[in-house]
């Protein structure tokens, strides 16, 4: 009778789970950014092409929402937040870069305006207006350094969100908005990142990745490199070769001293 033994917990090998795109139909997996296998890299024109492309749909698919729909325009909503200008230039044309992904994108504008309101309407307390506008200069400094901050300890860093947290303190369109700023922005996320997902997959990929489990590894401890190293090596065969040398020199002079007794000795018995 044979018996098995049970290997303890951190000794049981599992099999990592599948991620979860694969579990989709291929047709939805695909333009949600899953690929079996590493796509092959496009040709630049095929890039050029299809970040124009992409900027050209996605700017205007927001524009035409916020214009044409009477529920944003009775609300005073503008047609286009201008960040979401830079944000074309990531989400379009530089695709693979970390600050380009969805999780940046949707919370790091969302993070940013909602950051922005909030400093504003802190400012907004004071007596008068007149009194706002002379340190409306430290409202929008404040903004963008809180939302910077904000979008670190997140890590939802997207640098057209700085643009995003200084509008509502900076222009007065948008600081009537007040907290219907935020909707607005997510909006315009979601429609910007529904071109990307549609546009973006058809000859290249978008996103690499959907969001960030983990802190990313931090930089290994200093340590002597090898120059440091062949120094060492070579002061420590300095310093040996050096009491070698002082070692001959003293067993050549006593050798010396030896010989001379000897000669003086013999010299006297003759």
């Amino acid at each position: 009778m044979s018996s098995s033994k049970i290997l303890p917990a951190s000794e049981q090998t599992s099999q990592p789970r599948p991620p979860f795109l694969s579990l989709l139909p291929t047709p939805i997996s695909h333009f949600l950014g899953y690929r079996k296998t590493k796509p092959v890299p496009p040709r630049q024109p095929t890039i050029w092409l299809w970040s124009f492309l992409g900027a050209f749909c996605g700017l205007s698919v927001i524009q035409a929402v916020f214009i044409y729909a009477h529920y944003f325009v009775e609300r005073g909503a503008p047609s286009i937040i201008p960040s979401y200008g830079a944000s074309a230039v990531l989400i379009y044309g530089a695709i693979e870069a970390p600050l380009a992904q969805p999780q940046a994108l949707v919370f790091g504008h969302f993070v940013g305006g909602l950051t922005g309101v909030i400093i504003t309407k802190l400012f907004l307390l004071l007596p008068t207006q007149e009194q706002f506008d002379k340190v409306s200069w430290l409202a929008v400094s404040l903004s963008c350094a809180a939302a910077i901050v904000a979008m670190q300890m997140t890590k939802t860093v997207h640098p057209p969100a700085g643009a995003t947290a200084i509008l509502p303190a900076l222009d007065p369109s948008i600081r009537a908005l007040g907290w219907y700023y935020l909707p607005v922005l997510l909006l315009s996320s979601m429609l910007a990142l529904g071109v990307a997902l549609i546009l973006e997959n058809i000859q290249r990929r978008y996103p690499t990745v959907w969001y960030t489990p983990i802190d990313l590894p931090s930089l290994p401890k200093h340590k002597p490199g090898p120059e440091t190293v062949e120094k060492a090596g070579v002061g420590h065969e300095v310093g040996a070769g050096a009491q070698a040398v002082d070692h001959t020199e003293g067993s050549d002079k006593g050798s010396a001293e030896t010989l001379g007794t000897r000669g003086h000795q013999n010299g006297a018995v003759s």
